[in-house]
């Protein structure tokens, strides 16, 4: 069977203000760790009023600390926003803390808008253009200490330097992240959630590219997709609404917290945002488990995905943690775990 991971935005609602969508993040983890999950995985973004969580890092420590086995990682850090060698010696830390538990996922996207991206990175050297590739270069030989001859890197050394970087995972959701993710070797997650790329197509091309590197072996992918799950179809469209909504706004550039079933059901929609929802909820997996599992069991198969990490945004914390069991059960988490 699939394995089965979570990502998690801290979502912030019209209800929960961010400080207690950072504490819901915790217990949702907790909650994932009993149920078998893989891996928890905290993305990075800023000044998004919908997202409380811009340091992933912090996350993952606090999280690491209050769960027991499931590894813990950044879905992702994004590495334009960040000097390599402060990436490199935070997840040393966390390493050295939790040996073996943690991921390091690396993202090319700011994770905001433009002023926001310039605030950000104004103290940084102004290397120009896209830059991803050598910071990403640079951030491995942090690692491999494989700076040239008199390189003055050579005489700088990322702390813990006896604690080593937890694997590395290339984010994205284009062929061009997937043609990255093959040529250095590392593992790859594709975000089928957002994407306008074909899943299958980018996975496919990933593996059969992929080159091994001392990063990785074997070429391993991950399928990352927005699920809400309920008992019944017609519970599971209710609770969507919420996500329906705001990503309709979302469309717009008006980037809200996550509204209420209430507010969604009392918004006046037209035709044409009727229209747009359905067109979104091609991205948005929502029904019974019988029925999400119908939709998603192809796909997985297209991609020849390695494991299905889960994004659930839900107004109502309970009903999210629930979508999560949910699905657990319908993985047989619970029968691999028993095994």
């Amino acid at each position: 069977m699939t394995s089965l991971s979570v990502l998690d935005l801290s979502v912030v609602t019209t209800g929960t203000p961010p400080s207690q969508s950072l504490r819901n993040s915790i217990g949702l983890a907790q909650h994932a760790d009993r149920l078998g999950y893989t891996r928890y995985w905290l993305a990075e973004h800023h000044s998004l009023a919908s997202v409380a969580s811009p340091a992933p890092e912090i996350m993952i420590g606090q999280i690491a600390a209050a769960t027991q086995r499931i590894r813990v990682g950044s879905g992702g850090v994004m590495l334009p926003n960040h000097a390599p060698i402060m990436v490199a010696e935070r997840f040393k830390m966390l390493e050295a803390l939790f040996p073996g538990r943690i991921d390091l996922g690396i993202g090319r996207a700011p994770g905001t808008d433009q002023t926001t991206m310039h605030a950000l990175r104004q103290r940084f050297d102004q290397r120009g253009g896209d830059d991803f590739i050598e910071r990403l270069i640079e951030l491995t030989l942090w690692e491999t200490r494989a700076f040239p001859e008199g390189h003055p890197y050579n005489n700088v050394f990322a702390m813990p330097d006896d604690a080593p970087l937890p694997p590395i995972w290339l984010l994205g959701s284009s062929d061009y992240s997937a043609q990255l993710a093959a040529q250095v070797g590392m593992g790859f997650a594709f975000a089928h959630h957002f994407a306008s790329h074909d899943a299958a197509d980018s996975m496919i091309h990933y593996r059969a590219h992929f080159k091994p590197t001392r990063w990785r072996e074997t070429p391993y992918a991950i399928l990352a997709i927005a699920v809400i799950m309920a008992e019944t179809d017609e519970e599971a469209d209710r609770l969507a609404m919420s996500a329906d909504l705001n990503r309709l706004l979302r469309d717009r550039g008006q980037y809200r917290p996550l509204p209420s079933i209430e507010e969604a059901q009392s918004y006046p929609y037209t035709d044409a945002d009727r229209a747009s929802i359905a067109r979104n909820r091609s991205r948005l997996f929502v029904g019974s488990p019988q029925t999400v599992m119908e939709k998603i069991t192809p796909l997985i198969e297209a991609c020849k995905a390695d494991e299905v990490m889960v994004i659930t945004a839900t107004y109502d914390h309970e009903a999210r943690k629930r979508s999560y069991s949910l699905l657990a059960d319908a993985f047989g988490l619970g029968k691999q775990a028993a095994a």
